[in-house]
């Protein structure tokens, strides 16, 4: 360890030190800052809100972020609050490229030092340090004198400078304190990613977070007390420069969404580029509270804080600068101070003021206390970030196990791409369409968007493309489709003339199956059998119209997979063979379309349609409805492919038209990109909606065959289909569902595609699967594609979709930063078609860990 000290008076009296400056300059070892890089990303910690934090950016590079930071530390210890006994400024510059000629940490450092001579507080007290974490061979070399081991790694280079300066007054007491960091440094003064590159020492994204997320913990011990904190994050170059692993910075640091201060670029044509990174920061979701800019004698309307022009004489020590611009700096820290101070109180009053004004779907609000409402900041990737209160505000992270409503798609990896690119998309969109009216016109995205469809999950067989708002209303049409290719296929309706008179007409119903749920809309609710969501005080119009039949169900007990029959389809003909598997993937192989099971679900569904047909006034069955493989809203149940696969069939002889919901099931959430390549058979009508946009906006789309849509042609408008709304095939929608289904069977993009591009790789690790299927608390498991399921076992009142049963567990899997909603005794998890199987697999383990503790109340 080499040891410098040296003691400095500012004053020329050597009988009077009003300052006394202790240096001392440390290069020694430390402990490693950077942990083992995983396969999966470690998930960040918590970010305090106790204090203050920002993140400097600039439009440009050499524009001045570093004296702002500066003016900010001095600003901040110099004149500290009033209120505050001591103030702390914890400035972190996580890359830093042309080190150790040029070193931002250590600018500050010495600069601030300056101005505290300068100013000359008598009773000031103030412990100033600059620390290097790790650096580049040739960087350390630079610094050390000597080459070290580990070419092409990063060093621990621990370089540690600190300076103590007291007043001539001070006579104890608390010490105010400048804590500045650099994480990175590389020799070269080029883009970091490219110095990474030359010299070595790459340094992953999650990694990068990880180190930063622990420097951002910094002081909040001390934040919100009696001393004034406040933490400033620097970044490198402008705001749309690489870090060291190419990501633009801009997106790289999007996981904390700290407010940002933007540093402009006052010069002749520097507003355009100021704008530019203004824009990109909103786009990404950022709050810039404020922008500084050098004064260059431009007149500009820009709501801006004006700094004195910087000398360009190298010789100048910028004190003169710094006086001149400490009413600036004074004024932004009141800004930043403000902002800070607002937004705590809105995370505060947030609850309240929902609970006061807001109508939750599905919630029953006297359940709903303020203390537990979710107070979401922000999204990055699969992620809530999430403000809470234990002491002190922070905002800590959870993942969106419930996706959101079953609608997204980005995993936690690919979010800085996927997520912004989507944004930019959609905002491209909005500019330039905003919204068009979509009968008789043709416009880009609707055309491109409505021809991946059908080249996706229509492949095959669908060649029309209907669009639509919502999965409900995707349904109405389908079911208005449906029972027109009927009506006229079975002559109930000859010409269009005839079936828009006041004629009476037999009533038409569907076929569906128990347990399933098609939407919320009047004409969807009719198509789906009695249940919680049909009751007369929710839908007091309900008759359900249709056949509902008892379907089998699948799912894992024991580590088995086991099949339970409705009574009707009991058979002394059936083998154990039949009811039990040893894998899930033999439950969909075809070979069992030849099995005794196959014949005893066909009778089973001619004896139901036999049966009901018998009855006097029972109308037609005019479509068969169903939601394949997994009935969602209904508890998760898998029903077998072979009963739906046969029931498709039977329709088809019958001439009854078949539709597929896939609302939920579609675009890849069941691990196929249609759920109708599990079946192994094709409806004539299929409707898709929440995954297909990403999660980012609403669009739903109903895909037909020709034979469907020809029904509708005809010399007469009143033959065709009368049905929309304002915003059908709206441009943003359409741009966002493009770029998602391109996105999700993107091979690059997406490492889960196997079977070339056909299937997910299993995402749910088999074992695990298993060990919770055996839980004395587990009733049944299913896990297929992007769906973890489970049923608790539970009786009476605490069984069904108003059981409270699962509260107490989903409460502490929240406390771990998994974000679940229950359908009554039933919880599931859900990721996106991208996430990596390490990440389900964690979250798996914190629901074994839970359950294994789970006491209900």
């Amino acid at each position: 360890m080499l040891l410098l000290s040296s003691l400095f008076s500012s004053s020329s009296s050597s009988s009077h030190r009003r300052f006394i400056l202790r240096l001392q300059l440390h290069l020694r070892r430390s402990i490693s800052s950077s942990p083992p890089p995983s396969q999966s990303p470690p998930p960040l910690p918590d970010l305090p809100l106790s204090h203050p934090i920002y993140t400097i950016w600039a439009s440009n590079t050499g524009l001045g972020k570093t004296l702002v930071s500066t003016g900010l530390a001095a600003a901040t210890l110099l004149s500290p609050s009033p209120s505050s006994e001591s103030a702390k400024f914890v400035y972190i510059k996580p890359v830093q490229t042309g080190f150790p000629s040029d070193s931002d940490s250590a600018f500050v450092l010495r600069k601030f030092c300056q101005l505290a001579l300068r100013r000359r507080r008598p009773s000031f007290a103030v412990s100033a340090s600059n620390h290097v974490l790790q650096a580049s061979a040739s960087a350390s070399e630079a610094v050390l004198g000597h080459g070290s081991e580990g070419e092409g790694e990063l060093r621990d280079l621990g370089a540690y400078e600190e300076r103590r300066l007291l007043g001539e007054e001070w006579v104890g007491g608390a010490a105010s304190e400048l804590i500045c960091k650099t994480m990175y440094a590389w020799r070269e003064a080029i883009s970091p990613h490219l110095a990474a590159e030359m010299e070595g020492g790459a340094v992953p994204d999650n990694v990068l977070l990880e180190v930063l997320g622990r420097c951002l913990g910094i002081g909040s011990e001390d934040g919100g007390g009696k001393v004034d904190v406040w933490t400033v994050v620097e970044t490198a170059g402008g705001v749309a420069s690489p870090g060291p692993s190419g990501t633009l910075q801009c997106d790289l640091y999007r996981p904390f969404r700290l407010p940002a201060i933007l540093v402009g670029d006052g010069r002749l044509g520097g507003i355009s580029g100021t704008v530019s990174a203004y824009e990109s920061l909103k786009l990404r979701g950022y709050d810039v509270v404020a922008i500084v800019i050098e004064d260059h004698g431009l007149v500009n309307e820009l709501p801006v804080l004006v700094l004195p022009p910087v000398p360009q004489d190298p010789s100048d020590n910028l004190m003169e600068w710094f006086d001149k611009s400490e009413a600036v700096f004074s004024f932004l820290k009141e800004i930043m101070l403000s902002v800070h101070s607002e937004r705590m109180q809105r995370f505060r009053d947030m609850p309240k003021r929902a609970g006061d004004i807001f109508w939750w779907p599905f919630t029953q609000h006297k359940l709903v206390p303020k203390e537990i409402v979710t107070v979401i900041d922000s999204r990055c990737g699969e992620n809530f970030s999430v403000h809470k209160v234990c002491d002190k505000d922070f905002i800590t992270q959870q993942f969106d196990a419930c996706a959101s409503w079953w609608t997204q798609g980005p995993d936690a990896t690919l979010q800085q791409w996927f997520q912004i690119e989507l944004a930019r998309d959609v905002g491209y969109a909005a500019a330039r369409f905003g919204h068009v009216m979509f009968p008789e016109n043709v416009y880009e995205p609707a055309l491109e968007c409505a021809e991946l469809l059908l080249e996706g999950v229509g492949k095959g067989w669908a060649s029309r493309t209907f669009f639509s708002d919502n999965g409900s209303t995707a349904i109405e049409v389908a079911l208005k489709m449906a029972f027109r290719k009927f009506s006229l296929d079975h002559g109930i309706v000859l010409d269009s003339t005839e079936a828009n008179t006041t004629a009476k007409f037999p009533e038409v119903k569907v076929l569906a199956l128990k347990g399933s749920y098609h939407g919320d809309t009047l004409g969807a609710m009719e198509a789906q059998a009695p249940s919680s969501y049909t009751g007369f005080l929710q839908q007091p119009w309900y008759t359900g119209r249709g056949l509902f039949l008892d379907p089998p169900t699948t799912f894992m007990r024991d580590g088995i997979w086991k099949l339970s029959l409705p009574k009707g389809v009991q058979s002394e003909k059936l083998k154990q063979e039949d009811l039990t598997f040893q894998s899930r993937g033999l439950i969909f192989s075809k070979d069992r379309d030849c099995s005794s099971l196959a014949g005893s679900y066909s009778s089973f569904i001619s004896q139901q349609l036999s049966a009901y047909s018998g009855l006097t006034g029972f109308g037609h069955i005019g479509a068969l409805i169903i939601e394949p493989v997994v009935l969602g809203s209904g508890g998760m149940l898998m029903i077998d492919p072979l009963f739906q696969r046969v029931l498709v069939n039977e329709c088809r002889s019958r001439k009854i038209p078949v539709i597929f919901d896939e609302v939920f099931t579609g675009f890849w959430r069941l691990g196929a990109e249609s759920a109708s390549e599990l079946l192994c058979c094709q409806p004539d009508i299929a409707c898709f909606a929440k995954l297909m946009t990403g999660g980012i906006i609403p669009l739903a789309a109903t895909l037909a065959t020709d034979a469907i849509f020809n029904v509708f042609t005809g010399d007469s408008k009143l033959k065709a289909l009368l049905h929309g709304h304002s915003y059908t095939a709206h441009a943003i929608g359409c741009t966002a569902a493009t770029k998602s289904i391109k996105w999700f069977k993107d091979p690059q993009r997406n490492s889960n595609l196997v079977s070339e591009g056909r299937l997910l790789r299993e995402l749910w690790d088999t074992e695990l699967v298993c060990q919770i299927s055996s839980h004395p608390s587990v009733q049944r498991v299913v896990a297929l594609g992007t769906l973890f399921a489970l049923e608790l076992q539970a009786e009476g009142s605490n069984a069904g979709y108003g059981s409270l049963y699962a509260r107490s567990l989903l409460q502490k899997l929240r406390e771990d930063g998994v974000y679940m909603r229950p359908l009554g005794n039933v919880i599931y998890l859900m990721c996106g078609p991208c996430t990596s199987p390490e990440t389900c697999s964690q979250l798996l383990i914190k629901l074994l860990r839970r359950l294994d503790e789970f006491k209900p109340s």
